[in-house]
């Protein structure tokens, strides 16, 4: 039976039901929050939620009044500004003692300037940036990196514990987003030197399957590397379902991370210059794994995958 989280008072509010945020929405309605979200056009989440017993609204104004913590799980800071300042904007209903947690990959100095303004309005403001797929978000198997006063991060986690498997409190606001930028210079780093070398390997006549055969179960494997293949080997495009424009977006904060404290970024900026080339060719919407078609394809090789099996 599912048990009821009346008794701690939180009314939980919901904007950004996309790939992440639907399965994050879901798992928080299921173990018995009342749940507020702003409605969408792609109608599927939003039927979904509601039949789990859900509210839909349709500003984010309304989702403040009927909520005391809201999440976010939108693109990124330009999102995550217009949803909190607009004129039907969160911070314009949002009372006291109320708290905002944005779940999306942000500028850290977005969300510092956030926290204060929002501070000066007796609302809380944490970072708790997401890792995985929308496959752990259906779950309710997310890894999570959570920047909060300890305060803040004690009211939270009851909430959080009910879609993130790993839950790591990285210290005050803005540590998530800036440890979630590093962690995506990581693995994005890497889908940056996996497309170059299968795209050399296919160039002097070395096959992905013989690439993979090296690296696979070697030293050098891992998870990311996994599935980042599959789309190469197989043809899964859905494999890891994070486009490469948010990869470039992501680095793209990184780079100003780095430039803000005075750091020299020269790998990152070539990994952002990777994902550049791609989203300038047109593949903006394609996902990260599809990285190195696009690296083989500029460079005069064919690493279009096998057709999925039936």
């Amino acid at each position: 039976m599912m048990s009821s989280k009346m008794d701690a008072g939180e009314r939980i509010g919901f904007i950004g039901i996309g790939l992440m945020g639907h399965g994050i929405a879901k798992n928080i309605v299921e173990n018995g929050y009342p749940l507020t979200f702003l409605g969408r056009s792609k109608r599927a989440p939003a039927e979904d939620l509601v039949a789990r017993g859900a509210v839909e609204v349709s500003t984010p104004r309304d989702v403040a009044v009927r909520s005391t913590v809201v999440f976010l799980c939108v693109t990124g800071s330009r999102e995550v500004e217009a949803i909190i300042r607009g004129g039907e904007g969160l911070k314009s209903a949002m009372r006291p003692g109320s708290v905002i947690v944005d779940c999306s990959t942000s500028d850290p100095g977005s969300t510092l300037v956030l926290a204060q303004e929002l501070g000066e309005c007796d609302v809380g403001y944490v970072d708790a940036p997401l890792s995985r797929t929308p496959k752990e978000a259906w779950a309710g198997t997310l890894d999570t990196m959570v920047g909060a006063s300890d305060e803040l991060f004690a009211r939270v986690k009851p909430i959080l514990d009910t879609w993130a498997g790993r839950i790591v409190h990285v210290g005050e606001t803005g540590d998530g987003h800036r440890v979630k930028l590093l962690n995506n210079f990581i693995s994005l780093g890497y889908a940056a030197l996996y497309s170059e070398a299968l795209a050399l390997a296919k160039k002097v006549g070395i096959s992905p399957a013989c690439f993979d055969s090296i690296i696979r179960d070697g030293r050098m494997d891992c998870g990311f590397y996994q599935t980042f293949m599959r789309w190469t080997l197989e043809g899964d495009r859905d494999a890891h379902k994070f486009s490469l424009a948010n990869a470039l977006k992501d680095l793209t904060y990184l780079e100003s991370m780095a430039h803000a404290v005075g750091m020299a970024n020269p790998l990152g900026n070539a990994a952002k210059n990777a994902f550049a080339g791609a989203v300038a060719a047109g593949a903006a919407d394609q996902y990260v794994p599809m990285l190195a078609t696009h690296v083989a394809r500029v460079n005069g090789v064919d690493l279009t995958p096998p057709a999925p099996a039936p």
